[in-house]
């Protein structure tokens, strides 16, 4: 009997979706590029699925979307909620077709109840100073605490809770294995981008009324939440 050289499981993957609201692809091409100049690292070859939901019966160039997409660094794998000659359109282009639900949510299987082993957490990574520009740190596997800030092009990373005691102004990205509920805390936020559990918000979603504040940042439905450091 010959060696088995592979296995074939399935397996879930967080994947960003592009929601498409426009057929006037030179005009999404400029405000998609400009959105991505603010994080160009975090997208780079970013999987993405497109959503049709909102152009239903909408006639769209497929072949030019998906040369769109490539020029700005991201891996187009497939198209959900379009109608069935929009679907047949994308799979000539090469997308994939991906059923996709609201509810899928509620299919995932339950984790198993971990063994005493597997309940042991890994220290907290503690950075004593501040992570400049270009620097990345990732706590894999536990939380991640700096006692500095996060220098504008740096990137901190854990799978857990990310403490920041200075400001964020950086990228921070937490759950980043898939922990739904953690969190982000920094004594000051200006960050160039956040994420928890592959949602995430870039500078201009963040400027509301708690930038230049005290935050915490949390995801919450699918979205990111975000309210002050300190209860009033």
């Amino acid at each position: 009997m010959s060696e088995q050289l592979f296995e074939l499981k399935g397996n879930l993957f967080t994947l960003s979706v592009l929601r498409l609201l426009t057929s006037d692809f030179d005009a999404l091409s400029n405000q998609l590029g400009a959105k991505i100049a603010q994080a160009p690292k975090f997208f780079a070859g970013a999987p993405i699925v497109v959503n049709l939901e909102a152009l239903d019966g909408i006639h769209l160039d497929f072949s030019h979307l998906k040369t769109l997409l490539k020029g700005l660094d991201f891996n187009p794998v497939g198209v959900c909620s379009g109608d069935e000659e929009q679907h047949k359109a994308a799979k000539e282009a090469g997308f994939s077709v991906l059923n996709y639900s609201k509810d899928s949510q509620q299919t995932k299987p339950q984790a198993q109840k971990p063994t005493a082993q597997e309940e042991q957490v890994e220290p907290t990574l503690v950075i004593e100073a501040t992570v400049r520009s270009g620097q990345q740190v990732y706590a894999k596997g536990r939380d991640l605490i700096v006692l500095g800030s996060v220098s504008h092009g740096a990137e901190v990373i854990a799978d857990g809770h990310i403490h920041i005691y200075g400001t964020l102004r950086g990228r921070a990205i937490a759950g980043a294995q898939g922990n739904k509920d953690a969190t982000i805390f920094c004594q000051k936020l200006e960050a160039e981008l956040v994420s928890v559990n592959g949602s995430y918000w870039i500078s201009d979603s963040l400027q509301g009324e708690l930038w230049g504040q005290p935050a915490c940042i949390r995801q919450r439905q699918d979205s990111l939440h975000i309210s002050a450091l300190v209860k009033g």
